[in-house]
C-alpha cells in the first residue's frame, strides 16, 4: 500500500476553551487531490495553519515525506516541499505577472531582495517563473502589470508563485473564493491538470468544484473528522448528509 506523503496524527489546537482542531488524524497520498470540507468553524483553516507551521499545535504529530515536521518553522517546511497558495503574502501590483513569480523563485532560493532590480531580469529566475505561469494558464499574461489582472487571475498568480518553489505538496485554502462561474471553471481545469503530478490538500466551499476535483474527501465537524472517502462514498454517507451536506433530494 502507498504510504501517505502527509501523515497527521491526533493533531489538536485550542484557543482558550475553544478546541479548534480536536485530535485530527488523516493521511494524504502522493499525487492525490484530497479535499477538506465542513461548515464554518469546523477547523479547516486552523488545520492548514498547523500544517504550514503558521500555528503551533498543542498536541499531535505531523509527518511529511517520512520526516516529522511538527515543530519545524514555516520556511523549513517550505524547503522540504510543502507550499501554500498564499505563502508569498504580497503580490507586487506595480510589477508584471512574470516579475512577481521570479521574485517568489528568488525568495525561495534564499537570495537577498537587496538586488531586486536585477532579479526582475535575471534569466536564471525567468525560466522556472515562466514554467509556473504556463502551468496555471497565465503565460500569455506574463508581461501584464499585476494591478491589471482580474481577481481570478490574482488567485492563479498566487498558485504560480507557490508552484515556482517546486513543491511536493500544495495546500490551497479556498482558491475559488470570490470568483464568478467562468473564473471558477478555469481554476477547476487548472487544478485538474495537476492530478497525479502534484499532491494537493484543498479546502473549498464550492461543492461542485470539490466533487469535480477530489480523489478523496475528509469532512470536519467541530474540529473532528467524521468521514473520509471518495466523492461517491461521501455523498452516500448518512452522517455527513445530516451534519453538513443536507438530507433529502436537494442535498449534494
Amino acid at each position: 500500500m502507498t504510504e501517505p506523503i502527509l501523515d497527521v496524527h491526533a493533531l489538536t489546537k485550542r484557543f482558550g476553551g475553544l478546541v479548534a482542531t480536536d485530535e485530527i488524524s488523516l493521511g494524504v497520498l502522493p499525487g492525490e487531490i484530497h479535499a477538506i470540507i465542513g461548515p464554518n468553524g469546523a477547523g479547516k483553516t486552523t488545520l492548514i495553519n498547523q500544517l504550514t507551521g503558521a500555528l503551533p499545535s498543542d498536541s499531535g504529530t505531523i509527518s511529511f515525506g517520512g520526516r516529522t515536521i511538527t515543530n519545524l518553522p514555516v520556511h523549513a517546511r517550505s524547503h522540504l516541499g510543502l507550499a501554500r497558495s498564499f505563502q508569498i503574502t504580497s503580490v507586487f501590483l506595480d510589477f508584471t505577472t512574470l516579475q512577481n513569480v521570479m521574485l517568489a523563485v528568488q525568495a525561495h532560493d534564499g537570495h537577498s531582495f537587496r538586488f531586486w532590480r536585477d532579479a526582475r531580469t535575471d534569466p536564471v529566475l525567468q525560466a522556472p517563473a515562466l514554467a509556473a505561469l504556463e502551468k496555471v494558464g497565465l503565460d500569455d499574461r506574463a508581461e501584464i502589470v499585476a494591478a491589471n489582472l482580474s481577481h481570478g487571475e490574482h488567485r492563479q498568480l498566487e498558485i504560480a508563485m507557490a508552484l515556482a518553489t517546486s513543491p511536493k505538496m500544495l495546500l490551497l485554502d479556498e482558491p475559488m473564493a470570490g470568483m464568478g462561474v467562468e473564473e471558477s471553471g478555469r481554476m477547476v481545469e487548472t487544478l485538474r491538470g495537476f492530478k497525479g503530478e502534484l499532491t494537493i490538500l484543498l479546502i473549498e466551499h464550492d461543492m461542485d468544484a470539490v466533487f469535480a476535483l477530489a480523489d478523496r474527501i475528509t469532512v470536519l465537524v467541530y474540529g473532528r473528522p467524521i468521514a473520509t472517502g471518495t466523492p461517491d462514498e461521501i455523498r452516500a454517507n448518512a452522517e455527513v448528509r445530516r451534519a453538513y451536506l443536507g438530507e433529502g433530494e436537494g442535498g449534494v
